[in-house]
Parts: structure tokens; sequence; C-alpha cells
């Protein structure tokens, strides 16, 4: 028979479970690396990461809410194993508390028979080279990521259920995290832990600079506790005279996508990621963000306005978005509508009114709503003739070549999404990025852009969680948002 567990106890045995399992496995590499024996099988069927089994049997019809998650498709028997569950411990109790309170779901907490990969609890903190050791050599004896192992086939609906008929639990497993979680230390320069959950996007370091500066405000304010920036740099209240100097003197350019990290009481604080250019950046980052399960992502950056009434440094706000960056084909075939959201959009137009203090028709002529193309060529310009139908089809306002992208992986990976544009050349009306005007247009757009996104995030942040829309839920969706 099923444990009954409160959703307290079971994150709690989750805790426990895991801290036995990498505790074994860290002491048995220790000693390996000192010349010791390797671990023994007994040893070794203790490297696994928990496992929460959720039930739901009604004896009634299913309760009926508009809540975006925490809900059951079907009755039956869910699982997924479970890794760093102290940090995912606020997570957890959000989605388990309404499965056992709404839907009588009783809970369960066992090892399962995952392995923890040895790389993914050492965290850099053990040289691997000791005693000559090399990594052939340790994937003898200890488990190893094997990519094999790591997939995104539940959020891709391509998973009918798990083995013995069981059904899962949460779009991605303990390994599928632990991966991503490292790809973040690696592209981004901070540790994974620093990550906000509300986070902007950005395809140009100029914002980075007026990012920080804001920051650097909001803790001499008493607003944020500290910011976090590539390389483990913390800038405190204590630490706060200069900080912006040492950031931008640090080596945050060995990173492919440096983030900074603004946080606060609770669950406030936010992200800064510039992601660079290119969709295969926007998707690589998103693909990893998405295991933190943030609140919500907006891309603010620049892009080429289409329309001859558009003028440098007017916004964009998409509504649609023909996706011509190609790299998701596949996985959200172009065909597939990428919605809106409504409170996404809603916050966007607000903040961008209270920023500019516009309004009516001046606010419309400045803000513009529309289709924006997502290109995977930076010289579409060269091949306008092929192009002209489709941007004319497609009604577009705009071209640039991540917003496509973010939204769709926004879509198929169920984390709110929204586009806030600023126009920073016009390719098809001769106004074009020369330096003298683009160094104009930065010095006097990019910091309005950036506030107009901090200000939509704040707006977002007193709505609640009404932004986890089911708009983005399948109809066999798992129950953890």
């Amino acid at each position: 028979m099923t444990e009954r567990l409160t959703p307290e106890a079971a994150v709690d045995r989750l805790e426990a479970l895991y801290e036995e399992a990498t505790a074994a496995l860290r002491a048995a590499l220790a000693r390996y690396l000192a010349g010791g024996a390797p671990p023994t099988p007994e040893e070794r069927a203790r490297f696994v990461y928990p496992e929460i089994a959720v039930t739901y049997a009604p004896e009634r019809a299913a309760p009926r809410n508009r809540r975006a998650y925490a809900k059951f498709s079907q009755p039956g028997l869910y699982r997924t194993t479970v890794t760093q569950p102290g940090f995912f411990r606020r997570y957890l109790l959000d989605q388990l508390r309404p499965l056992t309170t709404e839907y009588d779901a009783t809970l369960d907490v066992r090892p399962s028979t995952q392995e923890i990969p040895y790389p993914y609890v050492l965290d850099g903190a053990a040289d691997l080279t000791a005693d000559a050791r090399t990594p052939a050599e340790l994937a003898r004896h200890f488990p190893v990521p094997l990519l094999s192992l790591v997939g995104d086939e539940v959020a891709d609906g391509i998973m009918d259920g798990l083995p013995q008929g069981t059904l899962p639990l949460a779009l991605f497993d303990a390994v599928r995290v632990d991966y991503s979680l490292r790809r973040l230390i690696h592209y981004t320069g901070t540790d994974w832990r620093s990550v906000q959950p509300w986070i902007l996007l950005t395809n140009y370091h100029r914002y980075v600079d007026q990012f920080v500066g804001w920051a650097m405000a909001e803790i001499a304010a008493g607003r944020a506790e500290r910011l976090v920036a590539p390389g483990g740099l913390t800038v405190t209240a204590e630490t706060l005279d200069g900080g912006a100097a040492r950031i931008a003197a640090s080596a945050w350019h060995r990173y492919q996508m440096p983030a900074y990290h603004l946080e606060r009481r609770g669950t406030a604080g936010i992200t800064l990621v510039n992601i660079g250019v290119g969709p295969s950046n926007a998707k690589n980052i998103t693909d990893h963000l998405a295991v933190l399960r943030p609140h919500c992502w907006l891309m603010i950056g620049h892009c080429g306005g289409l329309r001859q009434a558009q003028e440098i440094g007017d916004y964009v706000l998409a509504h649609a978005y023909l996706r011509r960056d190609r790299i998701l084909d596949a996985l959200v075939p172009p065909e597939i509508p990428i919605p809106a959201l409504a409170e996404i959009q809603t916050a966007l137009q607000e903040a961008c009114a209270a920023v500019t203090g516009m309004s009516g028709e001046a606010l419309k002529h400045r803000l513009r709503t529309g289709t924006v193309v997502t290109n995977n060529d930076r010289n579409w310009e060269l091949r306008y003739t092929q192009e002209a139908r489709l941007f004319n089809l497609s009604r577009a306002i705009a071209v640039d070549m991540e917003s496509g992208t973010i939204a769709a992986q926004g879509y198929r990976l169920r984390v709110p999404y929204g586009t806030l544009l600023c126009v920073s050349d016009k390719p098809l009306h001769g106004e074009i990025k020369l330096p003298g005007a683009a160094n104009a247009f930065y010095a006097s757009a990019v910091a309005q852009h950036l506030l107009v996104g901090l200000d939509a995030v704040e707006r977002l942040k007193r709505a609640g969680g009404t932004i986890h829309s089911r708009k983005l839920r399948s109809f066999d969706e798992p129950p953890f948002r």
C-alpha cells in the first residue's frame, strides 16, 4: 500500500535520501582518488537519486479549478526522480500541496534506480587528475553522464508513459535537471543557484551596463541584497563602492552568455542574461533555464523595423511570430501557433506607458504591436526578394534573430514568455546601422528600454501566479508545473 506522507514530510525525505546518496558517492570518489579501493557493487547501488511517487485514485469527480498546474489529467501512479531537493523545496511544496489537499493524492518517497553521475556531486571542488586517475578509469567504477539517459521526451509529448505503466510527474527528471544545471554554470559564468525566477534575455551587452547601474541603486536603497556577476563576483551594500567598475573590469567575456542576478528576499529577484546573437544561443540557454521553472522570461533586445512609419527607438510588442529560425522546426513545427499571453502583453504595454509617460495616440505611435520575423540569417537583406512575400503575408513589423525562438521555447517548455523589442534600424527604408547613428541610438534608447522590461516584471509579480497560463499545457500534461 502506498505510504501516506504530507508534502512537507515527503520533501524532507527527498532531502535526506539525496544527502545520503551524494555523501556516499563523494566519500567513495575521495577514497578512490586517494589511492583506495573502488566502490563495491553494494556501495554503488547507493549512488542513486531519490524518487517521489504520487498516486491519484479518485472516488469522486475531479475538482474544478482554473489553476494551470498541480492537477491531474487522469488517475494513475505518477513518478519522477529529484535532484537538489533542498534548493527546489519551495517549488516542490507548491506542486504537492494542491495534489494532496484537493485531489486526496498519496505520496511515497524512495530511492530510485537512476544513478547520479559523479561529476554532478563535485561542483568543481575536487581535482579529478589526483593520483593520475583518468576519466576513462573513473567511468569504470562510477556513474557517468550518459546522453542516452538525458532527453525532453515528456516535454515534447513523445513519451506515452514510464515503465510499469506509470506516468511522468514532471517535465524533467533528475538527470536532465542536473545536466542543465552544469551547463548554466558553463555558459553564464555564474552558479545556477543564483538564477532568479524572473528573467530578462537580451542580445546586446549595453543592456548589461544599464542593468548593473540599476542594480547598484536597488542595493543602495535597501530593495535588494546582492548582485552576482560572472566569475562569482558579488556586490552587496558593504561592497557597493566601486562595484560597477569591478564588474565592468571582470572576466565576463570568458563566458558565452554572461548572466547577472539581482537577489531579493523570497522569489522577487531578477536575472539578466546577455544571450548574444542568433537562434542557436536562444534555444541553448532556454533549454537549460527551463529546468529551474522560472516564472517567466522576457526578450528585451533590438530589431529591424519593417514599416515606413516606424522610427529609430520605437518599440515593438510581439503579438505573433513568423519563425524563420528553423532550429525548432522538428520540435515545434512552424505551423503550430505560438499564442501571446495576455497577462504578459498587458504588463509590457502598461510598463511602456508608465516609463515613457505616453498614452493614447502618442503611445500607439511609439509602441506598435504585430508580427515579428525571427530569421536565422543575419544577412537576410541579401536575399530579400526571396523573403519579401512571406514578410508581406505575415504583415510583419520587425525582424530579429532570437524572439521567435525564445517564445517557441517558452511554449514548448511551459515557461511564460513575452517580447518587447526596440527598433535600432530600418533596413528596408535606407536607415541602416552606421557607427555614428548607432551610438546615438544606443545612448538614448537602451536605458529606457531596460526600465520598461524591469517595470513589466514588477507588474507581473503583483499579478501572482496567474501568468502560469493554461495555454501552455497539453492534454496529458504532467501534474508539476
